[in-house]
């Protein structure tokens, strides 16, 4: 039996005390952290975010459909053609997929309908804010016409 005094938490055993396991697996990358000092440009955070994204598809059910999507977009891309165009079928068969496969992609998806949600109320705030400049340079621009009709 080995007694354990928990204010020098040392043993009156000689046996040596086993250590817990350490909480990373040797390779598993997936745990370390990055550091919180190491800056990043806002390419390589969009890199990395695009990475992840890209390495959630295609670890899916929807792998084929994701890639066959992603090499149409490049080629439309290189060749300066309209994507939504271009890419129309191939964007359907993978929307199909992952619709089928919610069960994996779900919460992507959610995050796609809340950050598609943020950028409308923010296009929304920001049309609204020039249409009240509009307004009240209007403004401004016929009580001067009116002060210059009076005087």
């Amino acid at each position: 039996m080995v007694m354990t005094d928990p204010k020098t938490e040392t043993s009156s055993d000689s046996k040596p005390r086993i250590e817990e396991a350490p909480l990373e697996k040797l390779g598993d990358s997936s745990t370390v952290l990055d550091d919180p000092v190491e800056s990043r440009s806002p390419k390589e955070e969009e890199e990395k975010e695009t990475f992840g994204v890209w390495e959630f598809m295609k670890g899916g059910s929807c792998k084929e459909s994701f890639m066959a999507w992603e090499v149409c977009v490049e080629e439309a891309k290189k060749k300066k053609e309209d994507i939504v165009t271009k890419c129309r079928e191939v964007s359907t068969t993978l929307c199909e997929c992952v619709d089928a496969h919610f069960d994996y992609y779900g919460p992507i998806l959610v995050v796609a309908k809340v950050f598609e949600e943020e950028t409308k109320k923010e296009m929304e705030a920001e049309k609204n804010k020039v249409q009240e400049e509009d307004i009240s340079e209007e403004e401004e621009a016929s009580s001067g016409l009116l002060t210059k009709s009076i005087g």
